[in-house]
């Protein structure tokens, strides 16, 4: 591997670092240490401020203002919805399928993870009439009609006026349909009323084991008509009025998503996260604004759906079908897999192979180890050729050595170079194959990184000492956080990190044997670099989920038996014959240049060594 390599090795690990730098979150810490009128000016500008509830004693539905209302039920395998009679509005949610982490700890099996609750969220619908404003929380609709799958709450009164509201809830689905039905309103709207504004805030709980994974993929998403999906930065606090039309909003932490979808695209819509302090038992506070379609004549219903489920991505992409409005929406857009390539890579190769796996009834610990070992086994091919590039290197060591003492110093650089490059052309030896398997393996692993840690079956399933491989393990633990470290060991981290540097090491020294006089100096600092990453990955992963390092440990493991059976199974005496019939083939032709892209470089050379000349000579004019 000649300094190009090393050159481009080294630029790949500052792309790694650069990468991982710019992934991580910022430690709450930093939001907290704000000044205070830095802190205050957040408060106010981020957080959107909903309408107070305001009741006009004497105008309509006065008999109807109420403090307190009546609850009532619907039901399906997969869902409990609760509805209020204050405000005709969703009260509390709860999954049948799922548990929160502290009653999964504690062994509370009957009990249903709660995702909606009307002590933490809100939902208001004001209406602009004539006279005074009308915000519908403070009223107490009645509950008109019911059935075992559709409740109907109307606030009416003695003139015939009415708002409706009709919620239906879809059998075996996360999907609740909502009509907003309104009758002789007409003659007492204002003129300009085109629109019922909605605010919905939600002060997320925490439902997982670790505050600062969670938070890290807990943020507010929303689809815009003309730039598709859109989110709202995980950490810290952020506020953003929408340009256009909205489709839908969701309030989403980590696995489980609250989403309301509008079949005429919502206007003037703000959006708001602000983060709560670690330790709250809470990670954001969630609000929108928004205006949504309305019909003077009361003939056309204002159409809205929700959603209160997981974040899975195969499941969402099936609920298109299912959901209001002219197009697909898009609902699998909640999970994010990454940029574009990494996207590309979980879409149509990760998610499939794992979910196939899963149907399988397999335990997830063996379904990583077995989408590891796949992995593996399609890279191997390069991988192979990779090491068999370097191997025919380290055989050819000794001429490059002669070519070293046959053009010494800086000023023969550029010859003994091209010597070099024309030596391996002759012998048949690409000294950029080495790198290949290292350009194929990193996209790989930056999509697993954005794929595992929204794999919602990882979600609370034990393997080995790990309780829950969509969280951290904790090898040890302590009360108060240590700078960097946290609160922990994670027993998978370490493992991972060993690994790393026992692979890192040998391919160090691999790339060891091939290298002689300058490029052998090169690779000492190529050495630290590589060495220090593990302990980088430490202080990065050691909060991440068992699942995640689980996943890079095996893969680490595979890649350094890989190498160490390449090593053992090649012969270089035989491999050293091969390339000695190459250049006696070749020997004819003793002319014969580098092709491809080691040709490239051999151009890029020469260029560079008459630049320097030309420079030279300038200066001695």
């Amino acid at each position: 591997m000649d300094k190009n390599t090393i050159t481009g090795l080294i630029l790949i690990v500052a792309v790694l670092l650069g990468w991982s730098f710019f992934f991580q979150p910022q430690p709450t810490e930093q939001a907290q240490a704000e000044k205070p009128q830095q802190a205050q000016a957040t408060t106010e500008t981020q957080q959107p401020q909903t309408a107070t509830a305001v009741a006009d004693t004497t105008g309509l539905f006065a008999d109807r203002i109420a403090t307190k209302g009546e609850t009532a039920t619907l039901e399906n395998n997969l869902l409990r919805i609760t509805f209020n009679t204050l405000g005709g509005v969703v009260s509390k949610v709860e999954l049948k399928d799922f548990k929160s982490y502290e009653d999964y700890h504690a062994g509370h099996t009957e009990k249903a993870l709660v995702l909606y609750n009307e002590e933490d969220a809100r939902t208001e619908f004001v209406y602009e009439f004539k006279a005074q404003n009308l915000n519908t929380a403070a009223y107490n609709f009645q509950i008109v009609e019911k059935s075992d799958s559709s409740i109907a709450l109307a606030l009416t009164d003695s003139a015939g006026h009415q708002i409706k509201h009709v919620y239906t809830l879809h059998h075996d689905s996360y999907l609740v349909n909502f009509d907003i039905v309104t009758a002789n309103l007409q003659n007492t709207l204002s003129a300009k009323t085109k629109s019922i504004q909605m605010n919905w805030s939600d002060r997320v709980r925490q439902q997982e084991k670790g505050y600062y994974f969670e938070n890290m993929y807990s943020t507010l998403t929303y689809k815009s008509v003309e730039d598709g999906t859109e989110k709202l930065k995980e950490q810290g606090s952020e506020d953003e009025q929408v340009t256009g039309g909205v489709d839908w909003i969701a309030f989403k932490n980590q696995y489980f998503s609250s989403l309301i979808i509008a079949a005429t695209p919502m206007q003037d819509v703000r959006v708001a996260s602000k983060q709560e302090e670690e330790g709250s038992g809470y990670l954001k506070h969630y609000a929108a604004e928004a205006a949504l379609a309305l019909d003077l004549t009361g003939k056309q219903a204002t159409q809205l759906q929700y959603y209160f489920g997981p974040n899975k991505y195969l499941y969402l992409k099936g609920l298109n079908e299912q959901t209001i409005g002219e197009k697909d929406q898009d609902l699998q857009e909640l999970v994010y897999l990454g940029w574009p390539l990494f996207r590309w890579i979980n879409r149509f190769f990760t998610i499939y192979v794992f979910d196939w796996l899963t149907s399988l009834n397999l335990h997830m610990g063996l379904v990583l180890l077995l989408i590891t070992l796949l992995i593996r086994a399609l890279v191997y091919p390069t991988t192979r050729k990779s090491y068999l590039s370097s191997a025919k290197m380290r055989v050819l060591k000794p001429k490059i050595d002669e070519l070293n003492k046959k053009f010494p110093g800086e000023e023969n650089a550029m010859r003994r170079q091209q010597e070099m490059m024309t030596l391996y052309s002759q012998y048949g030896v690409s000294p950029m194959g080495g790198c290949l398997p290292m350009l194929i393996q990193m996209p790989v692993w930056i999509a697993m990184f954005n794929f595992v840690p929204n794999a919602i079956e990882l979600r609370q399933q034990s393997f080995l000492w790990a309780d829950d491989l969509s969280t951290y393990d904790s090898l040890l633990s302590w009360s108060s956080d240590l700078p960097l470290i946290g609160n922990h060991l994670s027993l998978f981290c370490i493992l991972f990190c060993g690994t790393n540097l026992i692979y890192s090491y040998m391919s160090m020294r691999q790339q060891r044997d091939t290298m002689s006089g300058e490029q052998a100096q090169q690779m000492k600092v190529m050495q630290w670099m590589m060495f220090l990453m593990p302990l980088f990955f430490f202080f990065m992963f050691n909060k991440y989920s068992a699942g995640l390092n689980y996943y890079y440990f095996i893969s680490l493991l595979a890649g350094a038996l890989t190498m160490w059976y390449l090593r053992r199974s090649t012969n270089d005496a035989k491999l050293l014959a091969k390339l000695e019939a190459n250049y006696q083939a070749n020997k004819a032709n003793p002319a014969k240049r580098p092709s491809g892209l080691a040709a490239r470089f051999a151009a890029l050379q020469e260029q560079q060594e008459e630049l320097r000349k030309k420079q030279e000579r300038f200066k001695k004019n």
